[in-house]
């Protein structure tokens, strides 16, 4: 009888086991891509100035102080959560609804659906025509590049951009990585661009996303990892006959521990 319980015991722990197998071969990437294989260098998409944005502008010439009333008027402080509960201050040039900036001695000065390299060479040539400084030095930098990573990853988060470029893959990587039940070949990107949002699926075992003008995050994207669908379905499945695998389970011990008797 003993004999007999050990063995149904491990029948059970068998049958568990079996419905919680996963197929390893998903939880790679890039699997169309060979040893030989020689890719172009991804597309870089030009990043435009969004409304709502938080432009840090920095004006410098051979004279500092002429330089100076442009790098301190007219700056905003946008506050923020950071992950911590703490409220970060920040200073900047903040895009209003309108699409403008107001820099001190240029006025309102259009930004939204152009580029940072276009703004720079505006605003460059209103300080020329202006005769308001010579040979002025004008740096821009996105102040809240960040992206959202969700779904089945290790470590769902926002992330800060303080370099203004990661890609997609990098992304992954700082959010724990997708699971061995996220599906790779079905990822959500959805990004905002001129008031419109836009949803794209990828691939991630396709060459061609290496290549692709995804490949790159843009300021406020947000990446959607999917389930994998049989996995949800074996893990309800699971979840409905374990129960009675136990419950067979204990009747059948307490029934051989009946007849010992």
């Amino acid at each position: 009888m003993l004999k007999t319980s050990i063995n149904f015991s491990a029948l059970l722990l068998f049958i568990f086991f079996m419905s919680s197998c996963y197929n390893t071969k998903k939880s790679s990437y890039f699997s169309e891509v060979q040893d030989a294989t020689v890719l172009a260098k991804a597309d870089e998409m030009q990043i435009n100035v969004q409304k709502n944005d938080l432009l840090s502008i920095t004006i410098n010439s051979a004279n500092s102080l002429a330089d100076a009333p442009f790098n301190v008027n007219n700056s905003v402080k946008a506050s923020n959560l950071t992950s911590s509960g703490n409220r970060n201050e920040t200073s900047g040039y903040l895009v209003d609804t309108d699409g403008n900036i107001e820099i001190n001695q240029l006025g309102k000065v259009k930004a939204a659906g152009i580029s940072k390299k276009q703004l720079k060479e505006n605003i460059t040539q209103m300080l020329l025509q202006k005769q308001l400084l010579v040979d002025p030095i004008v740096t821009i930098r996105h102040m809240n590049f960040e992206v959202t990573i969700m779904g089945e990853v290790g470590k769902p988060a926002v992330i800060s951009v303080p370099n203004e470029k990661i890609s997609l893959i990098e992304a992954l990587g700082s959010a724990g990585d997708i699971t061995i039940y996220g599906q790779k070949e079905n990822v959500l990107l959805i990004r905002e661009s001129d008031g419109k949002r836009m949803i794209k699926r990828l691939n991630l075992n396709s060459k061609d996303f290496l290549q692709s003008e995804y490949y790159y995050l843009q300021p406020n994207d947000i990446v959607y990892v999917e389930a994998d669908k049989n996995r949800l379905a074996s893990v309800n499945r699971t979840r409905l006959i374990l129960p009675t695998l136990l419950s067979a389970a204990s009747f059948f011990l307490i029934a051989l521990s009946y007849f010992k008797r």
